[in-house]
């Protein structure tokens, strides 16, 4: 897969074992503070629940986890199944704060807002088909062993050309001493005549 869905999934694994993470070991903390530099979010939201804020920190964990899978065994597949999963979850989370404004002052509203759709836009990234560089190198392997009009790299004489092969057929070779130099004659078994008398 390309840098950019690399990235995009490395990106959606911070933010997963952040949040995750702060959530689910410090549920408290997390109702408080959080996002922390930005403001409080979560407070001004309702009374203080731990097990939903557990549960929300171990969806997140869950997502990071398995993102961090995809890191390591980089298949299109799966990049494409946490997209699908990371895009899902964005959307019902921004769906559901854009439709919920208010309860916070505007500057929160719009900060919130913001970092839910980076954080969509990093599932639907991992969306985007990328190039397949090994379908790639193996097309241009393949280009580079047939010529312009597509044939394959050997040539074989007609019988009686010029050249003397008799028929028998050679491989091009790229080789810079071989070239110009006469092809291999192939051994003709001696013919013996006899003589009567």
């Amino acid at each position: 897969m390309s840098r950019i869905h690399t990235a995009a999934l490395a990106a959606s694994a911070a933010i997963a074992f952040l949040v995750g993470g702060w959530a689910c070991f410090a549920p408290r903390s997390f109702y408080d503070s959080f996002p922390g530099v930005l403001g409080t979010w979560i407070s001004t939201d309702g009374p203080f629940n731990e097990h939903l804020i557990r549960d929300v920190g171990a969806l997140y964990l869950g997502l990071g986890v398995a993102s961090v899978a995809g890191l390591v065994w980089r298949t299109p597949a799966l990049f494409r199944a946490l997209g699908l999963a990371w895009t899902v979850f964005g959307a019902l989370h921004l769906g559901h704060h854009v439709t919920h404004l208010g309860h916070q002052d505007a500057a929160d509203d719009i900060a919130a807002i913001t970092s839910l759709t980076i954080a969509l836009a990093l599932g639907v990234v991992l969306l985007i088909p990328g190039r397949d560089r090994g379908r790639a190198d193996a097309a241009a392997s393949t280009d580079g062993a047939t010529g312009a009009d597509g044939a394959a790299a050997l040539d074989v004489a007609t019988p009686g050309a010029a050249d003397g092969t008799s028929g028998a057929p050679h491989a091009r070779t790229s080789d810079p001493a071989d070239v110009g130099a006469p092809p291999s004659v192939p051994a003709q078994p001696a013919r013996t005549t006899e003589v009567t008398r």
